[in-house]
């Protein structure tokens, strides 16, 4: 299928995303950004509709119609002095005066964190029969955006593992583009879980094409769940389906899946600016469009989102994906199951 993708040439180069190799312009975190991008149908997997039509036609497990990868990452575990206040202020407000005396302390009794909810997300994707991928930060003191030491986590993160859900990488600042650093980042990471990480994304979705993937591959990760538009959700590169990225430097592909983001929760209501109406529709539309290509649609909602409307929003996905028949699973079991079958 790649020789047939090369001879229409407009098409490739959406696949391979050719306009990222040598940006003229990147945003302050060396990003390529959707609204410098030269493509406008970001909302239709135009290199996915292509391949359906010359054969691809997946299947899933229990025959379901398509794929749901559900992801996290943890940036905070405990909220920040001025959050702490607010949430205080709001909770007296309410009549819920247990809750407001306890978050003062959530550093102290780790159970009094609202953003300790690991076990929390788990019950709720449990009772939809879905299981899904936590990304870790594993930064030193020092590093930007520093906000937790991992080894404070290694209780949770073998409860999470034990259970059958994912614990990968997320990877800082610099990892994107720093193949030591990234290994430093996933041994550090193996050591505290006991066992081999498979799965990352990057910190603010910084990734550089075609470099990120290498680096990735070379670390040893089977897959990669960066690649998505932070400023919009979509379709990066036309594709709703797992991938293996090609390098156009080298003539060859690169031994790693991509497993595309398309719809991220900040993205939806920071970068877009939509409120709960608009970004239900938007989410609905694709949705339903990776359902008709029988593809992956893959969410990542941070656990600091996992509270009030941004909560329910989450659960809404759920129920409605449930309803229309679909594997909703970890980075890790689409992974496996994508590299077994294609």
């Amino acid at each position: 299928m790649i020789k047939k993708m090369e001879q229409d040439g407009e098409l490739w180069k959406l696949f391979t995303k050719k306009e990222e190799y040598d940006p003229i312009l990147l945003d302050r975190y060396g990003r390529f950004s959707y609204y410098l991008s030269s493509q406008r149908n970001i909302f239709e997997p135009e290199v996915s509709n292509f391949l359906i039509k010359e054969g691809l036609s997946p299947e899933y497990p229990e025959g379901r119609k398509f794929a749901v990868c559900l992801t996290h990452d943890i940036d905070f575990v405990y909220p920040g002095m001025l959050n702490t206040a607010a949430r205080t202020v709001k909770a007296l407000k309410k009549g819920q005066f247990v809750q407001a005396s306890i978050l003062p302390f959530s550093r102290i009794n780790k159970n009094w964190s609202p953003l300790w909810n690991f076990r929390q997300i788990m019950e709720l994707e449990t009772s939809y029969g879905a299981k899904s991928s936590f990304y870790f930060l594993t930064l030193d003191p020092g590093n930007q955006d520093f906000t937790f030491n991992i080894e404070e986590l290694e209780g949770e993160l073998g409860h999470i593992s034990d259970n059958g859900w994912e614990v990968g990488l997320h990877g800082g600042h610099e990892a994107y583009d720093n193949p030591a650093e990234i290994r430093r980042k996933k041994q550090k990471l193996e050591k505290i879980l006991k066992k081999e990480v498979i799965g990352y994304r990057n910190h603010y979705l910084r990734f550089k094409t075609p470099d990120s993937w290498e680096i990735l591959a070379d670390a040893g990760f089977s897959y990669d769940t960066t690649f998505g538009y932070h400023d919009c959700a979509g379709f990066r590169n036309g594709m709703c389906h797992p991938f293996k990225p090609y390098n156009l430097n080298t003539g060859k592909e690169i031994d790693i899946l991509e497993i595309p983001l398309t719809i991220m929760d900040t993205t939806l209501f920071s970068l877009m600016h939509l409120d709960f109406n608009q970004a239900w529709k938007l989410t609905e539309k694709l949705i339903d469009t990776v359902e008709h290509y029988k593809g992956v649609l893959t969410i990542l909602w941070h656990n600091t989102y996992m509270q009030g409307d941004y909560l329910e929003f989450y659960r809404k996905i759920l129920q409605y994906c449930t309803q229309k028949n679909a594997w909703l699973a970890s980075g890790a079991e689409i992974s496996s199951w994508w590299k077994e079958k294609y």
